[in-house]
Parts: structure tokens; sequence; C-alpha cells
């Protein structure tokens, strides 16, 4: 057997053989998710972007895959494969799970609650500091977090997923749309003020103004059949077509200078409750005007449009009405001002220069008239000192994060595990001496199925290594394994039992499921049912199983990787610990099955048949002492403590067998305990016949 796991412990440590990947999806099958108006154009990228179209076939967003761009590695060891639909300002249209292999979600929780998550995105801009999970703390403004809802019992598999598409569509951002902001924007500062006149608006730039003269509007109509269509301008060739003038009014100081009381107030309103909205003020007092008859109040206006970095600005109308203040020139008050609003969060940023663009519309024909149009442009930037930036809310690292989410069980976890370890390590005699220990056991048995179990989801199994050769093989990062801080708690804690213990500390006393085997042996022993023991040769035998298991799972893992979610049901753990039995039948019934059997089968599974426990066995190769006190007559002449083990580890020489030893600590009761170790009972006869034999019947040996 040894030689077995050596051989076993040097395939799982040294094998590299094939990665797991997650499937792309091809074009014809990408086409078909995207819903209409809305259609798949052309690849524009060799890393798998496509260009999103609107029902006029114009570009309006990217369409791409995760897998290809950010193949962050699930607890299956492969990536989750996302479809991620993206405007042109960056906000998500469309998200959704396309591929992957997460075990939780393959058979446990369902697919829906995996589907539901990535529903969430939909309305948020790449621009907003999204995280998975419940607040841990409060931000202002721009930079707030905005908290997307995890799955219950798959937490870490959906931060891996989340980070999956935020990674993916980032890089789309940078390589794509360098206009759209990837931090908190610039917002008016409140607790700036600056006595401001007309004349220091337009020396300093805070007012722009763009005039276009009828002879430059019919230039730009020049050669197109709209070129004799508007007599004024053919009559007057010099007088201004547009007269525009454009502020940023967002910073009070500038719109003190150019609204009247009852306006500024209106603003304040507005901006109270619309408060990532950049008001724009712009007045026309030319002829063209600002919108045509046909515009509705609150909507984009059809004749203004606004760019920035190359990308388009949305604008709409503010819906305020607006009076402008006396210190502004006379001949505005008899143009046409109106406010627009642009949202801040999509990348607009009012300290870098900006386009506003107006077009000039003609009409050729009486009855279905032609209508052509030309673009008359504007820049426009205001000073940095009008504005306050945000501190940036840092999104921590989703180690970070995950610890934050769970920092209160975490606390408890370590309290819980330092007691257990110290108790074990420096009172170990004395917790076995304990006339209540098994009650006292129980109730630390009963803390792992509750807390760490149900509560925590803290059930190691045998997934997590197999996910961690996955990706040693693959050459990718073990980040994952940081999205679960609770179960990488206690495996570290295990990993530190190795040494002290061997496989004891966890089989023994942090296995929810093992707990549950446990409890399921009393219940049979109070229920008076029989109890089973193989023979020492079966014993033996079936105890070769797990080491079975445990090679039969390392080989779907590199041979038929997208099988091992599959073969990993041979541990009952999801569905007795992690779902609660609300799965498949078949699985609720195999769970119980080893539940019921061991009532009268000693803890069945976790000798018998668990990989992890095999796994467990091996490392507890790295075992540094013998902590189980022996005897020179353990096993001959006494055999007490070997007839009293119930896990078959303890040999007829009474050696013990660490790697079978689950620490429930009944072989150190009895070594210590006066009354029942047969060697002490012995001595303490021999003791007692000294005396008499020596002629002094009444007399003890002095100390």
């Amino acid at each position: 057997m040894a030689g077995l796991r050596f051989i076993f412990a040097a395939v799982l440590w040294c094998v590299s053989a094939v990665s797991a990947v997650g499937e792309v999806l091809a074009e014809e099958e990408l086409a078909a998710r995207i819903f209409a108006p809305m259609s798949l154009g052309e690849l524009i990228s060799e890393n798998g972007v496509y260009e999103l179209l609107n029902s006029g076939g114009a570009h309006a967003g990217y369409v791409f895959q995760t897998e290809p761009m950010a193949p962050l590695p699930g607890f299956s060891g492969a990536p989750v494969n996302v479809l991620v639909v993206l405007d042109l300002d960056g906000r998500f249209l469309d998200v959704q799970l396309l591929d992957h292999n997460e075990p939780i979600f393959v058979s446990g929780l369902g697919q829906a609650p995996f589907h539901a998550f990535f529903e969430q995105y939909r309305g948020h801009s790449i621009s907003d500091s999204l995280v998975v999970g419940s607040p841990y703390g409060a931000a202002d403004g721009g930079g707030q977090l905005i908290y997307l809802d995890g799955v219950t019992k798959a937490t870490a598999s959906v931060r891996i997923a989340h980070e999956s598409v935020l990674a993916a569509a980032l890089q789309v951002a940078r390589e794509k749309m360098q206009g759209i902001a990837s931090g908190p924007p610039a917002y008016p500062d409140p607790a700036y003020t600056e006595v401001l006149t007309w004349d220091d608006l337009v020396t300093q730039g805070l007012i722009t103004r763009r005039v276009a003269s009828n002879a430059e509007v019919q230039a730009l109509f020049a050669g197109t059949v709209w070129e004799d269509d508007d007599a004024d301008a053919l009559d007057d060739p010099d007088a201004p077509y547009l007269d525009l003038w454009i502020a940023d009014v967002g910073p009070k100081s500038i719109a003190r200078v150019l609204l009247d009381e009852d306006t500024i107030e209106e603003l304040d309103r507005f901006m109270s409750i619309s408060t990532f909205d950049e008001p724009i003020l712009v007045i026309d007092s030319g002829r063209h005007g600002l919108v045509s008859e046909t515009f509705v109040r609150n909507t984009a206006p059809d004749w203004i449009g606004a760019e920035q970095g190359g990308f388009p600005v949305a604008l709409r109308d503010a819906d305020l009405f607006v009076e402008l203040s006396d210190t502004v020139p006379d001949a505005l008050h008899h143009g046409v001002a109106m406010i627009l609003r642009t949202d801040r969060r999509l990348g607009f940023d009012p300290t870098r220069e900006w386009t506003l663009i107006v077009e000039a519309v003609r009409e050729h024909g009486m009855f279905q008239p032609e209508i052509g149009s030309v673009q008359l442009a504007a820049t426009h930037v205001t000073d940095e000192r009008f504005f306050a930036r945000p501190v940036k809310v840092e999104k921590l690292p989703p180690w970070k994060e995950a610890i934050y989410n769970r920092q209160n069980d975490l606390t408890v976890l370590a309290v819980f595990l330092t007691v257990l370890v110290a108790v074990l390590w420096g009172a170990q005699s004395r917790l076995a001496g304990l006339a209540a220990f098994t009650p006292v056991r129980l109730g630390i048995l009963a803390v792992v199925l509750g807390f760490i179990g149900w509560w925590g989801q803290g059930q190691l199994s045998i997934v997590t290594p197999l996910a961690g050769l996955q990706t040693a093989m693959a050459g990718g990062s073990f980040a994952f394994l940081l999205y679960d801080p609770f179960s990488l708690l206690i495996w570290g804690v295990a990993l530190l039992g190795f040494v002290l213990w061997g496989r004891g500390l966890f089989c023994g006393w942090l296995c929810p499921f093992g707990a549950m085997q446990e409890f399921a042996h009393h219940l049979g022993r109070l229920l008076r049912l029989p109890k089973i023991e193989p023979s020492a040769r079966w014993d033996a035998q079936l105890k070769s199983l797990k080491y079975v298991a445990l090679a039969g799972l390392v080989a779907v893992t590199i041979f038929a990787p997208s099988y091992m979610d599959k073969a990993a049901e041979i541990e009952p753990f999801k569905t007795a610990i992690t779902t609660f039995f609300v799965r498949e039948w078949y699985y609720a019934a195999y769970a119980a099955l080893w539940l019921v059997l061991g009532m009268v089968v000693f803890k069945g599974f976790c000798r018998y048949l668990c990989p992890l426990g095999a796994l467990m066995a091996i490392g507890g190769a790295l075992r540094l002492r013998r902590w189980i006190p022996r005897r020179i007559e353990c096993g001959s002449p006494c055999q007490l403590c070997k007839v009293n083990c119930s896990y078959g580890a303890i040999t007829n020489k009474g050696a013990i067998q660490y790697s079978e030893c689950f620490q429930c600590l009944d072989c150190v009761t009895i070594h210590d305990d006066a009354d029942q170790c047969v060697p002490l009972i012995l001595k303490a006869r021999a003791g007692r016949r000294a005396p008499r034999e020596l002629g002094h019947p009444n007399t003890v040996p002095a100390e």
C-alpha cells in the first residue's frame, strides 16, 4: 500500500499534460445571440472583437467573448466564457453566459442562478465601480461602488466570472474606446467660488462663440442639390447664419454670470436630482436656431450633437426654462437659449476639450422635399479650477473583496481553529481524559457541520486540488484559490495538520461530511442497529479503494477534463453540505445512502472511498512526529486500543497507522486512564503486591 501511495503521489505532482479551455462560439453562433434590431458586424480585432451594428447598419458598439482576452481559470480549471455587448458609450447592453465548467453550477445549484447573475450588468457602464457582494463601506459621488448580488454558495465562481467580464471589457475600452472614462469624472466643485464678469468669461474662454456666416454655409452646400435652396443666404452672404455661444453652467461662478436668479434656483434643483449630469448652456442669436419645429422637450436635440476624444457624447434637453442675466449682451436675449445635459458617468469630462456640432439643414423640393445638412463645429473647454475630482474608489483586488465580504465569518473561523489547534497541541491528554469527552467532541463536530459546513460553505473538496492540477498543467494563475478565503483558511490549517498530526486534524475534526457520518453512527447506536465491521483482510482491501478513486479522478482531470465535474460527484459533499440535499433525486439518494450506511458501518465513506481522504493521507506523509503515546506493552500483551479503534488504524503490534488515523483520541483516553489501560492496571497491581511480599502489608512506598 505504501508503494501504491508513493507511485500515485509521484504521478499527482509530476504529471504535465493538456489544459482545459472554455468553448468559444463561432461567428454564426455569435450572430444568433445578438438581439434585434442590433446585429453582428465585421471582425475588427485578432482577439475576437466584432462591431455591433444598429438597425441602419451603422457602428453602434462592440461584441466580444471573454475567454480569448481574459481566460481566468475557474474552480474547474477552465475559464468561464461570457458574451459581452457594449455600446459606444461603454454601457453594457447585454452580458450572456456562454460556456463554463464550474462544478457548483454544472450539477448543484443549476445553471439559472449563474445566468441570472450576468443580467445585472445591463445598463451599467464600464466606468462604474462594479463589485460582487454586499457593501462593507460607503463612497460618495461618481466613485460610488455598485454592488452586484452574488450567488449564495457560489461566490468564488461568480467573482472569477466577474473579473473575466471586467478584464475583457476594459481591454476593449483601451483598444477601441479610448474616449470612455475608466474612473470617476470631474464634477463642479460646490465649495469653489469666484466673482466673474461677462468679459472674464470671454477673455478666459469660459464661454465660446462660433459664428458662421451665410457665405460659409453656402460654401458647404456648394455643388449639391441644396445649393440654391436658401434665398436668405444668397441675398445677404455676410449676415450671420449661426451665432452660437457655449458655456458649461455646472460651476456656480459661471452660472451666476449667465443666468438670472430664477433660472439658477431651477438649475440647482435639477442638479440636486440629476447628480451625474453636466449642464451645458447653448445660445444662438443667428437665424438658424437650435432645434427643429418637431423637437420634443426633454429629448435629444435633433440638430445638435457633441463628441469628445473622437467618441460621441450623448446630449439631452434638461427641460429647464432659461432666462439670461442682465450682464449678458442684449443681442443674446433676443436669441434662443436652452440648457442641455450629458451624463458624466459615460465618460464626458468638462475639463477636456470637447466639440459641439450643429447641423445646418436645407430642404429641396416642395411636396416630398429632400433633406440635406452640413455640420458646423465649435470646440469648448472649461478650466480645471472650477471642478473637483472625487478620490477614486479603488476597487480592491478580488481576494481582498472576498475577505471584506466575509470578515465576520473569517474572524469566528480563525478563533475556532486557533482554539482547536491549541487544545489538540497542548492539552490533548486533558481533552481525551474528560469524563464528558464524547459530548464535547460531538459539540465541536456540531459547530463544524453547522458553521463551517452549512453556513460558511467551507467543506473542502477534491475538486480544488484537481483544479489546481489543471491550472499547473496549463501554466495558469492560482488566483482563483484566493476568491474563497473561508475555505482557503481551512486548507491552510489542514496543511499545518499534516506536519503536526497527519490527516487526522481535517478528517477527524474539520470535515463537515465526516461530522455528519459520525452523528449517523451515534444515531445508529441509539436505535440499537447492528454494527457491521469488515474483517481485517476486507478492511485493508476496502481502504485501498479511496486511492483508486483518487487516481481515477486525476486521470479524468488529465485526459478528459470536461468530465471532471461529473467524476467528482463520487464525493457526496456538494449534495449534503453545499446544497443541503436540494438536488436531483439520484444525487440526494447517493448522499443519503452513505449516511444510512454510516449508521451500521462506522464512517464508511471516509474510511473506504473518499478521494480527498486519500489525498489527505498522502499529505500526512509530511508528519514530523508520532503524537499518539505508546507503551512497550501496546500490542503485546495489550490489544485494548486496537480492539476499540473504530477506524482500524492500530496494528496487531500496537503501532499506529497514521495514514488511517482520524484523531478521535479514543486510544489516548485509554492510554492515560489507569482504570482502562492494561499496562497501568498491571503496574498498579504489582505495586500493591510489593509491600505484602516484604512483610509490610500496610505500608506504602515513599515517593
